[in-house]
C-alpha cells in the first residue's frame, strides 16, 4: 500500500510537471503545429514505471490541455494522446524489456520513428476533419511539413529525455518516490558517449527549428 501511494504521488507530480512545461514552453514551428516538451516528462514516467504509466500521464495531461488551452476539442485530445503514446509508450516498452543504456537509446529512437509514422497516417485521416483543410491539401503537406515537424519534435524530446532521465530518476529514488534501478551495471561507462550524442542531437534539432522559423 505504501509503495502504491508513493507511485501515485510520483505519477501525479509528473502529470503536473508535464502540463506545466506544455503550458509555458509551447513553440509554434510550422503551420498550426506547435512543439512542447511534455513528452519528455511522459517518457521519463514510462522509463520509471512502465508504458502504462506513459499512457496514463498522456491521457490525463491531454484531457486537462483540452479543457484549459486547446481549441481543437476531442479531435485534438485524440491526436495529442496518439502522438505522446506512440513515442513514449514505444520507448518505455523497449526499455522495460532491455533495461540498459542501449535499451533506452533503442527505445527512444524507435519511439521517434513510430510517432512520425503514426502521425503521418492520423494527420492525413483526422486533420481535414478538425482543421477544415481539404484532404488533398493535407496530403501535399505530409512530407514537406508534418514529417519533418514530427521528426524534429521526436528528436528534441528523445535528446532531452536522455540528458534528464538519470538525474531525475536518481533524485526520485533518493526521495523514495521511484523504484531502484535494475539496469546493466556497466551502463555508467557509456554515459559520456550517450550524453555527447544527445547534446549533438539536441543542438541539431534546435538549429533546424530555428531554420524552419526563418530565425537563422
Amino acid at each position: 500500500m505504501k509503495r502504491d501511494t508513493k507511485k501515485l504521488t510520483t505519477v501525479a507530480m509528473l502529470c503536473a510537471l508535464a502540463y506545466i512545461v506544455m503550458f509555458v514552453a509551447r513553440i509554434p514551428v510550422v503551420l498550426f503545429l506547435k512543439y512542447d516538451p511534455k513528452d519528455v516528462v511522459i517518457v521519463i514516467g514510462g522509463f520509471l514505471f512502465g508504458p502504462l504509466t506513459s499512457f496514463a500521464i498522456s491521457a490525463v495531461v491531454s484531457l486537462v490541455e483540452m479543457i484549459t488551452v486547446s481549441d481543437t476539442g476531442l479531435w485534438g485530445l485524440l491526436m495529442n494522446i496518439l502522438s505522446s503514446c506512440s513515442f513514449a509508450c514505444t520507448a518505455a516498452l523497449i526499455y522495460k524489456k532491455r533495461h540498459t543504456v542501449k535499451g533506452a537509446v533503442a527505445g527512444l529512437v524507435s519511439g521517434v520513428v513510430v510517432m512520425a509514422a503514426v502521425m503521418l497516417l492520423w494527420n492525413y485521416l483526422i486533420t481535414p476533419i478538425y482543421m477544415g483543410y481539404p484532404r488533398a491539401a493535407v496530403a501535399e503537406l505530409l512530407l514537406p511539413a508534418f514529417l519533418p515537424f514530427n521528426l524534429l519534435k521526436g528528436g528534441l524530446n528523445a535528446a532531452i529525455a536522455m540528458l534528464l532521465y538519470k538525474p531525475v530518476a536518481t533524485a526520485l529514488r533518493k526521495a523514495g518516490l521511484a523504484p531502484e534501478s535494475t539496469g546493466d551495471s556497466s551502463a555508467p561507462q557509456r554515459n559520456l558517449g550517450v550524453t555527447l550524442a544527445a547534446l549533438v542531437a539536441l543542438a541539431t534539432c534546435v538549429l533546424l527549428v530555428l531554420v524552419m522559423k526563418d530565425v537563422i
